[in-house]
């Protein structure tokens, strides 16, 4: 790895790496610390070692210094520092480039699965897709002092309502360094600061591209640390002490399996936005179109498997079952995919293979070439199992029947549901917001994919002329 490479782009981050392995069970369920454990202290560059020690709170307090300068930047600053981004990953593409290829040969990923090494992996075209997606929240709007309300009061105030940033944003984030210049991204443009926790997997990619995002900052005049990233230091130690800063973390993002979400129930101290796992079904009703089932089944399990978008379980309605069943299966298994069924499914399934389901297949995020699928009797059942095995992230429907597609969207507890599509389009880009954080499975304040407006707040500003309240 030469010094002159990678390690000059992660020189400029404001952190000291731990040379001793950490425990990070948790970032995502098939990321195994028994992957990785024993790995010995691993020597690295000297642009990165020359770099001060600070501990998780020092780090967020220099976002929180800075995160007021960022919120009052103008717009034209926000997007010159996008713009920079933009033209540094390409022009850094190589260096970037070989710090992953240094993440992909670490002894560390060698466990990981064929899905989660794709998610890892950077290409030519995937740091031109970073760059056109930084360029796209460039071309938003700025969210930023946009009037949300305005109004005269009684009294004779004038109250106005506008949007504002919420501070300082920490993302907790597993083998995906494309995530880090999209959370760079959308907090640079929002005006807030971010603070980056990502996987001892992608740590070289990851002090690159947030390199990158750095050198932009400064460039266009804005402060750097307004994108830090924290050492892969001491595992559970370090997510708490991050998940504890009250009063200078304002919001924690983790993206995740169910492990780290449940490890940062027990300790959150600030306002958290669980960006987590994906249990989305597919549901081909008994008014389908079952070659555009067919179709939609395929693409939301296999174009991309180890994504949260992906479908993880297919049911059917027992109208169709025998006419779609077959030839459905036939393609997933071309595909590669591995189906374990119930015992309607197996009698149907002409020859095509098909394992023993478990009660447990109904729950698991697979993040693989896996599919679990049964045969139900009706509508209201179909409703009831996603409702019951969902996490409330993105379930399909395929029907011609516009009642059944309104019961089913009605009805069905998820931030995403479709009708006759993919759940692979649950995307920020895709949905036309640049990018994304994440996609929240909770209700509150957020919900979905988690762009610009997602990242902020609000406040009220009144103006008087010497009202005073009897």
């Amino acid at each position: 790895m030469g010094g002159a490479g990678w390690g000059a782009l992660a020189g400029r981050l404001a952190f000291s790496p731990v040379a001793s392995p950490l425990s990070l069970s948790g970032l995502c369920e098939k990321d195994d610390a028994a992957a990785w454990r024993g790995t010995p202290p691993r020597q690295l560059p000297l642009a990165v070692m020359a770099v001060a020690t600070r501990t998780v709170p020092e780090i967020c307090a220099a976002s929180r210094g800075v995160a007021r300068e960022l919120a009052s930047a103008s717009t034209a600053a926000k997007d010159a520092a996008l713009e920079a981004t933009a033209r540094l990953l390409g022009e850094r593409s190589a260096e970037i480039l070989e710090a992953n290829a240094a993440d992909l040969a670490d002894e560390r990923a060698a466990g990981l699965t064929q899905a989660l090494r794709d998610r890892l992996t950077l290409t030519e075209e995937r740091v031109a897709a970073m760059a056109d997606g930084v360029r796209a929240v460039a071309a938003l709007e700025d969210p930023i002092g946009e009037e949300l309300e305005s109004k005269p009061l009684a009294s004779g105030l004038a109250l106005r309502k506008l949007r504002v940033p919420l501070g300082v944003v920490a993302v907790v984030y597993e083998a995906r360094p494309n995530v880090t210049i999209d959370c760079a991204a959308l907090t640079i443009k929002s005006g807030n600061a971010i603070v980056l926790r990502g996987s001892h997997y992608a740590e070289r990619s990851n002090a690159a591209l947030a390199g990158v995002a750095r050198e932009a900052l400064a460039e266009a005049g804005l402060p750097e640390d307004a994108v830090l990233l924290l050492p892969v230091g001491e595992g559970h130690r370090d997510l708490k002490e991050l998940a504890t800063q009250d009063g200078v973390v304002d919001l924690l993002i983790p993206r995740g399996g169910e492990g780290l979400k449940k490890a940062l129930k027990d300790v959150a101290t600030v306002p958290v936005i669980y960006a987590a796992a994906g249990n989305c079904h597919v549901y081909v009703h008994s008014d389908a179109d079952l070659e555009i089932a067919r179709r939609i089944v395929v693409n939301a399990k296999t174009q991309r498997p180890g994504v949260c978008n992906a479908a993880e379980t297919l049911l059917v309605d027992a109208a169709v079952a025998a006419d779609f069943l077959p030839a459905a299966l036939a393609g997933l298994r071309e595909a590669g995919v591995e189906l374990v069924g119930d015992d309607r499914v197996s009698e149907l399934a002409a020859g095509v293979e098909v394992g023993p389901v478990s009660e447990d297949d109904w729950d698991i995020e697979y993040l693989d070439l896996k599919l679990a699928v049964a045969v139900i009797d009706s509508l209201d059942d179909a409703i009831d199992h996603v409702n019951a095995h969902g996490t409330g992230h993105s379930e399909a429907i395929v029907t011609r029947s516009s009642e059944a597609s309104e019961r089913f969207t009605a009805a069905v507890d998820a931030a995403v549901v479709y009708t006759n599509a993919s759940t692979r389009f649950t995307d920020g880009f895709e949905f036309g917001m640049g990018a994304e954080i994440g996609n929240s499975t909770q209700k509150l304040h957020a919900r979905g994919p988690i762009g610009l407006r997602e990242l902020t707040t609000y406040k009220y500003v009144v103006h008087g002329d010497g009202q005073i309240r009897e």
